[in-house]
């Protein structure tokens, strides 16, 4: 595997789920794969679990880490072709890039969408831009439309904890006082796509996804229809596709309650605002898989820089 730019990118994402459990049991089993190798990470948004855990994964496979953050730290890059750069941006990403490259032997990137403008974020232009200039592998820790890192936790999260072979999984949007990106909903879509499950996603209408994302999908408006004999309910806020980054509303009866969630395991990505996405009482529930997704987050980022060293 040269990149991890998408949970496409996996293959087969059984085998890949298979393998992180094991790598989950023995963590520093290959320690001596990534020794005299460095992973460069750099954040241009902010970051708790995603910087953690992959740099923990990295430790793991005996790897050097080198972090930066580029709002506060790096120069300004520029990204257009032919521009001319008179205006507050000092550095090319085709020089920006090939740099990294010297220093590192993996660069991994988080780069939320602006929400402002539909075709820039999904030219994915900063992801895009070290894919198509660096000469080492490129992974995605969070971009304009995807966080397949985090697409990987939750199907190890789910695996981990299914009591049946096919699991009713629901996919639920919740209020937020934000705008938020489509980033964790489309690579929890996509991944959900490559499992055998029942799956739903219901949202307020005119919070559909990328309906290129969401195709063949069942969709239902109706929350509590479409929660009914859930065995796992995940929840995310994400702001309007076709109001494109757009608060159309903050319904504050699709917040999850532990009568709406039922039986059901509760997961998030976090962070999340209490009593306003999720009610505390389910949150700090024992059906709440929060943290185990979290913690499952280090052996996503390590089965994925596993399997770029060994390629």
């Amino acid at each position: 595997m040269k990149n991890y730019l998408s949970i496409n990118d996996l293959g087969h994402l059984s085998q890949a789920v298979d393998e992180a459990i094991q790598l989950k049991k023995a963590p520093y089993h290959f320690k001596s794969l990534g020794a005299q190798k460095t992973l460069c990470l750099l954040f241009f948004n902010n970051s708790l679990r995603t910087r953690l855990s992959t740099q923990k994964a990295a430790m793991h496979l005996g790897m050097e880490v080198m972090v930066m953050n580029f709002g506060s730290e790096g120069w300004q890059l520029e990204f257009e072709d032919g521009t001319i750069m008179d205006q507050g941006k000092s550095e090319h990403i085709k020089e920006a890039a090939q740099v990294v490259s010297q220093f590192a032997d993996v660069v991994a990137i988080r780069a939320f969408a602006g929400l402002q403008d539909k075709e820039k974020d999904e030219a994915e232009v900063v992801l895009n831009g070290f894919a198509t200039y660096a000469s080492i592998p490129v992974v995605n820790m969070e971009s304009s439309v995807g966080h397949p890192l985090q697409a990987l936790a939750d199907a190890i999260t789910i695996a981990e904890e299914k009591k049946s072979a096919k699991p009713k999984v629901v996919l639920s949007w919740a209020p937020h006082p934000k705008a938020l990106p489509h980033a964790v909903a489309n690579s929890f879509v996509q991944m959900m796509q490559l499992q055998d499950a029942d799956f739903v996603i219901t949202h307020p209408k005119g919070y559909e996804l990328d309906p290129k994302i969401t195709k063949d999908c069942k969709i239902v408006h109706d929350q509590e229809k479409a929660l009914e004999n859930a065995n796992f309910v995940y929840v995310k806020n994400w702001s309007s596709y076709s109001h494109y980054g757009q608060v159309l509303t903050s319904d504050e009866n699709w917040m999850m309650t532990q009568e709406k969630l039922g039986n059901a395991k509760f997961m998030h990505c976090l962070p999340v605002r209490r009593n306003v996405v999720v009610e505390d009482a389910v949150l700090d529930g024992n059906q709440s898989l929060v943290i185990e997704q979290a913690n499952n987050r280090t052996f996503a980022a390590q089965l994925v820089l596993k399997r770029i060293l060994t390629s």
